[in-house]
């Protein structure tokens, strides 16, 4: 490793970062990604699905398999996933390099069906679901010391997922999603990206 690399690296692992961010895979994802703004439909549909897979899991369980999963869930492209059918759930059933649950692979299925459904009703999912996050600042003057799971828009989101026929979308689920794709901005008060996210 270069005296230059070696530098970088000492610098980004000297940073203060969230509680969580403690493996080189999760302080890369906490660094870049974790907390961004996100308004790319096929973004927003592969967090919601992977969210939906950690059901029960570690965050860091799903990112060590995430490359698997977009492989194997072409890309994430939900008029490909909407039309799997059972050969295709049992082929990615057998496949160790995802999360094999049977219940969350019919849920990436037919949430990629509402998931359309959603880009047909509103334009993009993405006009879609920052509709349940707050205005731009709001609630950042009172930031909590506590660790919250959930939230009136996570479960205002939740609800109505789940009344389009979303599956592995509980209000702990949507909030992740929330934290994940931007809509809030949960980084700790001491944590380098708290202003730049």
């Amino acid at each position: 490793m270069s005296d230059s690399a070696a530098a970088v690296k000492a610098t980004a692992a000297a940073r203060r970062r969230c509680g969580w961010a403690v493996s080189e895979l999760m302080m890369r994802y906490h660094d870049t990604e974790w907390g961004v703004p996100s308004h790319d439909d096929r973004h927003l549909f592969e967090m919601l699905i992977l969210e939906g897979a950690q059901a029960e899991l570690s965050w860091e369980t799903v990112l060590r398999k995430r490359e698997r999963y977009r492989e194997v869930f072409d890309g994430f492209d939900a008029v490909k996933i909407a039309q799997y059918d059972a050969r295709k759930a049992r082929k990615l059933m057998a496949d160790p390099g995802i999360i094999r649950n049977r219940l969350k692979i019919r849920a990436a299925v037919g949430n990629a069906q509402a998931f359309l459904a959603a880009q047909r009703e509103f334009g993009s999912f993405d006009k879609y679901i920052w509709g349940f996050a707050k205005p731009a600042g709001a609630g950042k003057a009172a930031r909590r010391l506590r660790r919250v799971t959930r939230t009136a828009e996570s479960d205002a989101m939740s609800k109505d997922l789940k009344q389009r026929g979303f599956r592995f979308v509980g209000t702990t689920i949507c909030y992740a999603f929330m934290q994940a794709v931007g809509m809030v901005n949960d980084h700790s008060l001491d944590c380098f990206r708290l202003k730049s996210a």
